[in-house]
């Protein structure tokens, strides 16, 4: 298992399920998150830390990523850019880089870059940005490709961006979004997949409600997320448990691999008496690829 801290491509196989938020002042909870099963954990510096207490946590957060080898990918959450403080952040990580930095309210792809220029000594850390916490980052999530060796995906969230607005709720009673929500979600979506990055659906805040966790994750699979954002460890497994295919999608999967793989130069061929071409291929292998596995941590190259 490759040890984190080695260093990160961003263009890494490794496909994050799960991504755990953990308060960057909580020593205590870091390696209980570690060791819940996530994929990867995230060490917040912004929202979830007071501000009179970011020095403290930068101290706790450095610590930690000085520990070594993790059975999970660890990653940080940064403050703003703009903020005055993300490049105290950023100092605090040069010695031990995390697995990856996310961004949040980032505006659009030159945030990225610019936080590459701000930071030379983290290259080649990737980022993970936050990308529809603010109504003009709507307005540049087709350009996320040109960023793409920045990138390990793109994350999206709305709260942040409904308080922005004044909405009285970015969801309706049963807890889906509103139609306004529902079109940063999709966006971020397709942005996601136009810069060949992963896609990493938000939180479920309700952290009691199990049921309906497992049916946001659920529609988030099958939406093409290929992960998501989590608050708390129980929510951990509920998630990796949406986003792993049934034995018979896989079953079918293999099947229309396997007969690609017996004509290599067919177009069209006929699985289990239905038509399948270039599209379903692309969708089966994806589906196997969600097939479980032991996840590593993100290494950098």
């Amino acid at each position: 298992m490759p040890a984190h801290g080695a260093g990160v491509a961003a263009t890494s196989v490794v496909t994050f399920r799960t991504l755990l938020f953990v308060p960057g002042d909580r020593p205590e909870r870091m390696q209980r998150a570690v060791d819940s099963g996530a994929d990867a954990v995230i060490l917040d510096l912004e929202d979830s830390v007071a501000v009179e207490r970011k020095p403290q946590a930068r101290v706790d957060v450095a610590a930690f990523l000085a520990g070594g080898a993790r059975a999970a990918s660890v990653l940080v959450r940064i403050n703003p850019l703009g903020s005055g403080l993300a490049e105290d952040d950023l100092h605090t990580l040069v010695a031990h880089p995390p697995a990856a930095i996310v961004l949040p309210k980032c505006t659009g792809p030159d945030d990225v870059l610019a936080l590459g220029a701000l930071a030379p000594a983290l290259q080649p850390t990737p980022v993970l940005p936050i990308v529809t916490e603010t109504p003009g980052s709507l307005f540049t999530l087709g350009g996320y490709a040109r960023c793409r060796g920045s990138l390990l995906g793109l994350a999206w969230g709305a709260e942040d961006l409904s308080a922005v607005v004044g909405a009285a709720t970015a969801r309706e009673p049963g807890g889906c979004y509103t139609a306004p929500y529902e079109m940063a979600r999709a966006l971020a979506l397709f942005a996601a997949h136009a810069a060949g990055v992963q896609a990493i659906d938000t939180v479920y805040p309700a952290l009691r409600d199990e049921a309906g966790l497992a049916a946001y994750a659920g529609r988030a699979c099958r939406d093409g997320f290929t992960g998501m954002l989590a608050l708390h460890p129980d929510q951990v497994p509920v998630i990796h448990r949406a986003f792993m295919p049934g034995e018979e999608e896989l079953q079918r999967a293999r099947e229309v691999v396997a007969a690609f793989e017996a004509h290599p130069g067919a177009g069209v061929l006929s699985v289990g008496g239905r038509m399948v071409d270039a599209p379903h291929l692309a969708q089966a292998r994806k589906v196997i690829a969600r097939a479980p596995v032991v996840h590593g941590p993100l290494v950098r190259a």
